[in-house]
């Protein structure tokens, strides 16, 4: 791989990462937080951490999630899981993975804090697509 194309596909899942955190957010999400994990973990570039306050919102989330990613880069998830519980869902398009947790699930398994020593993407500032 070159190093404009790798550039190329960081730039693409920072993106992806801002857009789903934007969607997320828009749906009234909690805490919504980029983690740039790709360091530290040989499976992705970015996760994207968000609550919300009861498991409707949950599943409200993860479909803002898809459809605004969908929509605006013409992505679909690698697979989901979680879903018919609506507690903590993941959505994995490989180079990103969208947590969307019910509140009391996130603080239970605390999953920033193993993560709290990778950079945090300010993703309300970054460019809108």
């Amino acid at each position: 791989m070159t190093d404009t194309t790798f550039s190329a596909a960081a730039e693409a899942a920072r993106e992806l990462a801002c857009v789903a955190a934007r969607a997320a957010d828009d749906k009234k999400a909690d805490h919504t937080l980029v983690l740039a994990v790709g360091e530290v973990l040989a499976i992705t570039d970015y996760f994207v951490i968000a609550s919300a306050s009861n498991r409707r919102l949950v599943k409200t989330v993860v479909d803002a999630v898809e459809e605004t990613v969908r929509e605006t880069l013409g992505r679909s998830p690698v697979r989901t899981e979680g879903v018919s519980e609506q507690q903590w869902v993941l959505v994995d398009y490989g180079d990103v993975v969208v947590h969307v947790f019910a509140e009391d699930i996130r603080m239970y398994y605390e999953i920033e804090r193993l993560y709290r020593d990778v950079p945090k993407i300010d993703w309300a500032a970054a460019t809108e697509v």
